[in-house]
């Protein structure tokens, strides 16, 4: 299966030592050269920025694609590009926190999923430890609804967290 990462879901999943999980779940993560110049950014944690300059083999980058009717103006760069270029390679699902990002993919007809989701269905296959990883993902700046978090442990047979 053939995915497309936007930069959200790589830095928090390099952050939490988790990123390689990607190439369990699925057989390439692409991404389009916008994501790896903002994992370069420097405003990216140093963590990300080691990572991605020196990028594992399992993920190519592609030049931004052009020729395409863009998504709304609203999304971040790295996100238009991740659906655009999910669109141009027919890529099964597009890796995407945002929520607009997330339903601008949606609308366009991907299948979208984002870190939470991940970690969910690699916990899922027992591959991570789930409350583990959202503990490490809590000590990062991920934006999450603490109702959320709850309900992905519950659902995924994780310990209650705190309210």
């Amino acid at each position: 299966m053939i995915a497309v990462s936007d930069t959200s879901p790589l830095c928090y999943l390099i952050l939490i030592g988790e990123v390689n999980l990607l190439t369990r779940l699925f057989d390439s993560v692409c991404v389009p050269h916008i994501v790896l110049d903002e994992l370069l950014h420097e405003d990216a944690p140093k963590a990300v920025r080691s990572w991605a300059a020196d990028l594992p083999s399992w993920m190519p980058v592609h030049e931004n694609p052009h020729g395409f009717s863009a998504p709304p103006a609203r999304l971040q760069a790295g996100e238009q590009s991740a659906i655009l270029l999910a669109e141009k390679l027919g890529a099964e699902i597009v890796v995407i926190d945002e929520k607009a990002g997330r339903r601008a993919a949606a609308e366009r007809g991907l299948r979208v999923t984002g870190t939470l989701d991940v970690l969910s269905e690699a916990a899922t296959r027992d591959l991570i430890d789930l409350t583990s990883a959202i503990e490490r993902l809590r000590e990062t700046n991920f934006r999450y609804s603490p109702a959320l978090l709850r309900a992905t442990l519950e659902r995924f047979g994780g310990k209650r967290m705190p309210r």
